[in-house]
């Protein structure tokens, strides 16, 4: 009895406010689902939880989207690095080999003029190719000691090189793009000797 006074109820109120039939059949599955309140309830507290982890995995995938994107710049600048840490032993060799030579062709025959003078070409040559690729020789001699670009290999006394500046370099640092490709093997002064 209590169902059918209650759809009696309805049709006098649907009359009275002009709500068209499909309307009520919308509200009678509402009523229905009254009854269902706490699965509704659970349902809608598992859709929530599962929109904020799909939120958090949209944000770590666009983070990580960011990183690799980062990370790839990077590598992309720096491609060249190690081809070109591995190039300056030779610009090493050949700077020893030139000083050698300069010294030794004061009485030098002139195959030995011929020779110095192609080792200059091959020198300035590898040079102009680091060059090219933004490599480039860190000054250090005279200039005080830096770590981020030097590595002090030994302390001399020194009274024309004031404490803490470089008095030679055993190998040059080098520069690539902004970065430091290898830092110069120097000899530092410990000032005026006691």
């Amino acid at each position: 009895m209590g169902e059918k006074r209650r759809g009696q109820e309805e049709e006098k109120l649907r009359e009275e406010m002009e709500i068209p039939e499909e309307l009520g059949a919308v509200e009678d599955i509402a009523d229905q689902n009254d009854g269902d309140t706490g699965e509704t309830t659970d349902l809608q507290a598992e859709l929530e939880q599962t929109k904020e982890r799909m939120l958090r995995i949209a944000a770590d995938a666009d983070n990580y989207k960011k990183r690799m994107e980062r990370e790839k710049e990077k590598m992309v600048k720096y491609a060249g690095e190690n081809i070109l840490r591995e190039l300056l032993p030779t610009v090493d060799n050949l700077e020893r080999a030139l000083e050698q030579a300069k010294t030794e062709t004061k009485d030098a025959d002139s195959k030995l003029a011929s020779m110095l003078e192609g080792i200059e070409l091959t020198y300035k040559g590898l040079l102009s190719v680091l060059e090219k690729f933004e490599v480039t020789p860190i000054e250090s001699v005279g200039r005080e000691f830096n770590p981020d670009e030097m590595d002090a290999l030994t302390m001399e006394a020194s009274d024309e090189v004031p404490a803490n500046h470089v008095i030679s370099e055993f190998a040059k640092g080098y520069r690539f793009k902004d970065r430091v490709l290898r830092h110069a093997q120097v000899v530092v002064s410990s000032g005026k000797d006691s």
